[in-house]
């Protein structure tokens, strides 16, 4: 365009901007903001080179009228947006701008205060005298858009402009908080403000923020706020609705107080030496009464400030933040409570939740995550007062026993009179269970043994213990209540067989006599709930138990016999308890004596002809569990099917308690003289023998045999061979779905339904548990039985036959826990003696095959994903449960691909390279924008190879296929898998292999090739996510630079991307060949890099068929540095000469 088009054009906007609009109140947003858009564009290209009066004009504009100061303030913060924010500019223009920005801040900031404050007093003025409401609007509407402007500024500007003149800003700021057309937009600026980082000698004026006038005002605006945030639907009905504008208010409030606490917290006590203000207690008072808001968003807000509050070295320690902890334990008692879900009433707080939650799986959500966070903070306030909060819990616990059960409007459906999840007393008891749990954890750590209140405690402890119920939901609270107070138990020996019976009696717990319905997930709890409890103190506590082992051993004998209500799994939980308490017995003999006794049964059972027989055929095992059989709801599964598979999942219980528990003593000198020390490696190393390794090795034949067997289920086959009740049996159980899919069940469903509604999940249970017990024995073998396991003769081969055979049929839910509870354990505990004869033979073919199943997996996901249009169309339109199906599919295929890559990176990767934090909070956010790439990945990899990882790099076949695994992944849609794979494992193998091939041969030229291309290839994909981008940038670039000086075939995949300059190529190439080249800092290689690679990298969807603006580059406003002139050969400059003011040359 020609420049006299342009001035004419320049001309036109700002007349449009002078007269092309209606009143201030009347023109419509969308105008003003495609004139204030207009304006903006025009700057971007011509300012400040070729409009250098543009600030002149735009004041000028303000005299005209409220429309075109409004206009102009739309124009700065759009610009503010586009150069600082958005940064849709090319850098040189955007540098431009910026400087030019930052050169005139002063007079910028200085028109807008002016332009604030003179509209602030005209609407001061006019808002009350009568006839005058219009203009007052219009100078309302200047004032906002003021505001509104100034928040995009205060974020980036020097601290000097917000802090000047004594805080001026931030006072006008304040005063703006009480007026209610003005103050929203005055919270989010006095926030933006405060919340800014940099040094803390430009922070310390907004300690004056502290004084009472500042203090006064937030609480005046809050308290008036907050009177107004409800109103009544309508005048006759009670029910009340949340005014959202007041209401967001009051959350900017309440995040301009904790903003202020963070500045107070990093102020005080550091370099910069600022006093702990005078009114401190009010600050706390006004952040405590937002943390006994009716909201529960607002209560919220606040934690992260009391938990820096109650953690300051030098603040924790001041009278009034002592006194406040005490406040604070008090509200959160309220707090705890789980109420204001939005579908209910029952509470001022479901108001609010029905603005900030769209349903009550999201309260929920929300609710379970802020319990979380206020159980930390409440652990923190009571190290600061912990008799206090000792007191608190107790006379809250007497209180719940003192009062009746209350159960609401929201019974349970299963049984008349009890509880549902929602009853006031179960969230009243649910509370107050949490807040005990996390004070007795520090009342041990933070006070003296003699000043323990042990006494109190047991008083509290008896009456826990007389407390009864039948309901089960509280039942399980008084449980967590026992095993709380159980640490002052072994104060008081006496009081051990009291707790035991309590938690026996909670084992066999049932809600009536009838024994015959199905329990109830409630009631199911609550027994697991106790042998957890039981497993717990004898894992905790085995020194103290072991004096009642025997009444403890009788108890449980006395179970067995009695009551076959007993699950397999709560046997086998109390088979669990009394091996750890055996653990104490430190006596070889003695211990296997017992085991041998506890395993008698299941050791005569597992290894029996009929069961050998069951385990080695597939059909016969199908027609053992009832798998084979018809079966209808009311029929009932029958009898004997369900005890067949009851005797298979108690033997496998017992097998996994007894192998996962069983132990030798730590302590060495204890071992020997317990006769646990079998002999001593070559090294020196004991090698211990455990009590247990006799049954195991009993019972690992059949256990392999049933592995076997289960692998062949999936054959078409035996498939074939499932009854039609039965089809599914092999199926993800609908639970499992979705906690795959990310699904959240109904709150009231979970604890009200049976275990399992319908034959065919009991079928799918037994499958999955068995299953994965399976797994779960064999990796707990490893690491219990350690040189007993690695050395039984043949292992490799047997694992061989039994758990990879029949891969090819194996579901992908199926081979997960396979991989993460067998063979990660078996890598994480194998001794270094065993890796060439049990791991490489194992993991080799095992990577090899995962690599091209989940290849074959993975095309058929991508061309499912970029099946074009047309092809879509002929389609019929796909049934839900069919969409449901293929994104179950693929998040299985996701999730299996993580735990093979993680296997991978366990058994290869020793020193892990920290994750990319996010944005840090010292970082100004303006740095941030800049540097967000270079914090995105390390500067080079630290990683190391594992000795396993050293091991499986000697052969050939083996390291192929790591490479070519995790260099295949990168492409896989997973962008969690291809930043770990990138980061983490792709280049410490290849520089191993490079390594090696260094000293003995050479890497072919092709294999590198194949991986640089997959590092672009896998940007092509990825590149759209900065943090992906990032990491694959670095990976390129690391095999680029250290691998180019030897394949020059890497110069000619650069060569094929598109749009490359290969000036800047040859420029880059010859940096790194050419050793007398200059050399040029990291972050500049690693742009430059980036430029020649960008070709590679692929878009978003939502920017692939954008228009792209091309804005052209001004004359610099930089001038260029003058050569450095040759000193020795002008004239000398000596001492005098350089300081006499007549001496131009410098």
């Amino acid at each position: 365009m020609q420049q006299q088009e342009k001035v004419q054009l320049k001309e036109c906007a700002m007349q449009l901007l002078s007269k092309g609009t209606h009143s201030i109140l009347e023109e419509e947003s969308h105008i003003k903001d495609v004139l204030s858009r207009i304006t903006v564009e025009m700057i971007k290209r011509e300012w400040p080179q070729h409009w250098p009066d543009m600030l002149k004009e735009m004041e000028a504009l303000t005299s005209q009228g409220e429309a075109q100061t409004e206009l102009v303030m739309l124009i700065l913060l759009r610009l503010a947006e586009d150069v600082i924010t958005f940064q849709t500019l090319p850098t040189q223009r955007r540098r431009d701008i910026q400087h030019t920005l930052t050169q005139n801040m002063e007079s910028i900031f200085s028109f807008m205060m002016a332009i604030l404050h003179v509209n602030v007093e005209d609407y001061r003025k006019l808002k009350s005298s009568a006839g005058h409401e219009l203009k007052a609007r219009a100078h309302c509407r200047v004032a906002v858009a003021t505001l509104n402007t100034l928040a995009g500024y205060i974020d980036w500007v020097s601290l000097v402009y917000i802090t000047s003149g004594n805080c001026h800003l931030l006072e006008m700021l304040c005063l703006l908080l009480s007026e209610p057309d003005l103050q929203l937009e005055a919270a989010e600026c006095l926030l933006i403000a405060i919340s800014r980082k940099g040094k803390l000698e430009d922070r310390k004026p907004f300690m004056l923020l502290f004084d009472d006038v500042a203090i006064h005002y937030i609480l005046s605006g809050a308290q008036s706020a907050d009177g107004l945030a409800i109103c009544k639907k309508s005048p006759e009905s009670q029910a009340v609705q949340v005014v959202e504008r007041r209401y967001i208010f009051l959350k900017r409030l309440c995040q301009v107080l904790c903003a202020l606490g963070g500045q107070l917290c990093s102020l005080v006590g550091s370099d910069v030496e600022v006093e702990v203000p005078a009114n401190l207690s009010k600050y706390m008072e006004a952040i405590l009464a937002f943390t006994t808001h009716s909201s529960q968003f607002l209560k919220s807000s606040t934690l992260a400030t009391w938990g820096s509050l109650f953690r300051h070295e030098t603040l924790s320690k001041e009278a009034v933040v002592v006194e406040m902890a005490i406040k604070y334990l008090r509200a959160s008692m309220t707090n705890l409570i789980k109420t204001g879900f939005p579908s209910r009433d029952d509470s001022p707080s479901c108001g609010y939740s029905r603005v900030d939650f769209d349903s009550d799986e999201d309260f929920n959500l929300f609710f379970n995550s802020f319990r979380a966070q206020q159980g930390e903070v409440v652990r923190i306030a009571c190290r600061i007062v912990p008799l206090e909060a000792f007191q608190i819990a107790a006379e809250w616990l007497q209180y719940q026993i003192a009062s009746p059960i209350d159960t609401g409007d929201t019974t349970s459906k299963s049984a008349e009179g009890l509880c549902s999840l929602l009853s006031p007393s179960v969230v009243q008891w649910d509370a107050m269970t949490v807040f005990m749990e996390c004070m007795v954890a520090q009342i041990f750590k933070n006070l003296e043994e003699e000043k323990l209140p042990i006494d109190q405690s047991m008083e509290l402890l008896q009456a826990v213990l007389n407390y009864e119920t039948k309901d089960p939901l509280i039942l399980s609270c008084v449980l967590t209540n026992v095993s709380a107070l159980f640490p002052f138990v072994t104060r008081r020996q006496h009081f051990l067989p009291q707790v035991l019976y309590k938690l026996f009696k909670a084992v066999t717990f049932e809600v009536g006599q009838d024994n015959k319905a199905p329990r109830t997930r409630a009631v199911k709890n609550v027994r697991r709930h106790a042998c957890s409890s039981i497993i717990k103190i004898c894992r905790d506590y085995p020194q103290f138990i072991l004096p009642c082992f025997d009444m403890f051993y009788n108890h449980v004998k006395k179970l067995f016999s009695s009551d076959a209500s007993l699950t397999h799994m709560e046997k086998c939980s109390l088979m669990e308890a009394l091996v750890l308490i055996s653990n104490q017995f430190k006596d070889f003999a003695k211990q296997k004596a017992f085991l041998d006794e506890l395993m008698a049964s299941v050791v005569a059972e597992w290894t029996s002809e009929e069961i050998r027989h069951v385990l080695s055929d597939p059909a016969v095992f199908l027609s053992f569990v009832g798998a084979d059989q018809v079966v209808t709801e009311q029929s009932k599964d029958t009898d004997t099917t369900g005890l067949n598979r009851g005797r298979l999942s108690f033997c496998l219980y017992a097998m996994l308690g007894v192998v996962k528990r069983a132990r030798w003593p730590a302590d060495l000198e204890e071992a020997k003289a317990g006769g646990f020390v079998a002999g001593y490696t070559t090294a020196g190393a004991p090698i211990y023998r455990n009590p247990c390794t006799a049954h195991f090795l009993v019972l690992l034949p059949n256990l392999l045999l049933l592995i076997r067997t289960h692998n062949s289920l999936y054959m078409p086959g035996n498939m074939a061979r499932l009854s039609e009740t039965f089809t599914k049996a092999h199926e993800v159980m609908d639970a499992e779905k979705n906690v795959v899919l990310g699904l959240s069940q109904h709150l009231l469903d979970i604890y009200d339904s049976p275990v399992y509604r319908t034959n065919l999940e009991r079928m799918q249970g037994f499958f999955t548990t068995l299953y994965d017990n399976c797994f779960h024995v064999l990796g707990s073998a490893g690491q219990s039985l350690q040189q007993e396991f690695y050395t039984i003769s043949g292992l490799a081969e047997e694992i061989n036959r039994s758990a990879f055979f029949s891969l090819d049929h194996v579901p992908d839910h199926r081979l997960r826990p396979m991989i993460r509870v067998f063979l990660r354990q078996l890598v994480l505990s194998c001794p270094q003696e065993y890796y060439d004869s049990l791991l490489c033979p194992l993991l080799g073919p095992l990577f090899a095959y995962m690599q091209q199943r989940l290849n074959v997996k993975w095309q058929v996901i991508n061309q499912r994903t970029s099946v074009n249009g047309e092809d879509e169309e002929e389609e019929e339109v796909c049934q839900d449960s069919q969409v449901t199906q293929e994104m179950l599919e693929e998040q299985l295929v996701r999730l299996l691909t993580r735990e093979v890559l993680d296997l991978l990176s366990v058994s290869c990767i020793s020193k892990k390279v920290p994750e990319p934090a996010a944005n840090k909070e010292e970082i100004e956010e303006d740095d941030m924008m800049m540097d967000s790439v270079q914090t995105a990945a390390p500067a080079q990899p630290t990683d190391e190879l594992t000795e396993l990882g050293k091991c499986l790099m000697k052969h050939e076949n083996i390291y192929m296929t790591l490479l070519t695994l995790s260099f295949t992944s990168l492409s896989w849609k997973d962008t969690t898998n291809c930043h770990r794979t990138a980061s983490m494992v792709c280049w410490t193998l290849l520089r191993q292999v490079a390594q090696s091939m260094v000293v003995g041969g050479n890497l072919l030229p092709e294999a590198v090739t194949w991986f640089y291309t997959s590092v672009l290839r896998a940007l092509q994909v990825h590149g759209q996510h900065e943090v992906c981008n990032s990491t694959l940038s670095q990976l390129a670039m690391l095999i680029y630079e250290n691998l180019r000086p030897r394949y020059m075939e890497l110069r000619a995949v650069m060569t094929q991307i598109p749009n490359i300059s290969v000036e800047a190529l040859d420029q880059y190439d010859h940096r790194l060949m050419d050793p007398n080249a200059q050399k040029v800092g990291d972050k500049k290689r690693k742009d430059q890099f980036k430029k020649l690679i960008a070709g590679t990298v692929g878009k978003a969807l939502c920017q692939q068929f954008r228009k792209e603006v091309h804005i052209r580059n001004l004359p610099s406003l930089f001038k260029k540095p003058k050569p450095d002139k040759d000193v020795l050969n002008t004239e000398t400059l000596g001492l005098a000469a350089l300081f006499s003011p007549e001496n131009n040359t410098l």
